[in-house]
């Protein structure tokens, strides 16, 4: 009996450390300016050639944010971070001589209709998520919003279940195969701790 009783003191001691671990942002501009910090360990960037690669985390409550209505409660914030919480989001960007892909890097008219349906429908077989034990998750779905030359990257938000088996290794890598740019496969060495301590917002002062 005692050592039943024991346990419920450690459970709330984990979890005020995990809470006190998480840094909180009155503004989402605040945690955008953390999230953008690499020394956070969630936004990532690689230059090979004339190809830049970006990976940048998207924190739950950025999620949560987008979805709020004006006359939100506490109940709807906890209803959407429990919808957003065991999905992992992260914002991948790919720029060519500081333009899109499609403008800054594909030539004759057959070559760009071909990248446009990688972008489009193929991306899932070129980005992987591999743990440090060599296991991957499946990405669950991506999007990827044509710009048309109206920005300088080439942007799409992938999601992935989040495996709390990975999450307790320290890390797992982000792979990019070589899409046709001769930049051979690219990777990102993601620290997990990073993931499971996410930024946070304060929402009774951020709206």
């Amino acid at each position: 009996m005692e050592r039943l009783q024991l346990k419920y003191p450690i459970l709330l001691l984990s979890i005020l450390v995990m809470s006190c671990s998480q840094k909180r942002f009155d503004s989402e501009k605040e945690l955008w300016a953390y999230v953008k910090t690499p020394e956070n360990g969630y936004f990532h960037e690689k230059k090979v050639g004339q190809i830049t690669y970006s990976l940048t985390y998207r924190p739950t409550d950025v999620m949560v944010k987008q979805m709020l209505p004006n006359d939100f409660s506490e109940r709807t914030i906890d209803s959407l971070r429990n919808k957003y919480k065991d999905y992992l989001y992260f914002n991948l960007g790919i720029t060519a001589n500081n333009k899109e892909i499609l403008n800054g890097k594909v030539g004759n008219r057959s070559a760009f209709r071909a990248m446009v349906n990688k972008l489009a429908f193929g991306m899932k077989e070129n980005l992987t998520l591999i743990g440090k034990s060599r296991d991957t998750i499946e990405m669950l779905d991506y999007v990827y919003p044509r710009m048309y030359g109206m920005s300088n990257s080439t942007d799409m938000l992938l999601v992935y279940p989040k495996d709390n088996s990975f999450l307790k290794e320290e890390y797992f890598f982000f792979t990019i195969k070589d899409l046709g740019f001769a930049t051979g496969e690219v990777a990102f060495k993601i620290k997990t701790k990073a993931l499971s301590e996410e930024p946070r917002l304060n929402f009774n002062r951020t709206l």
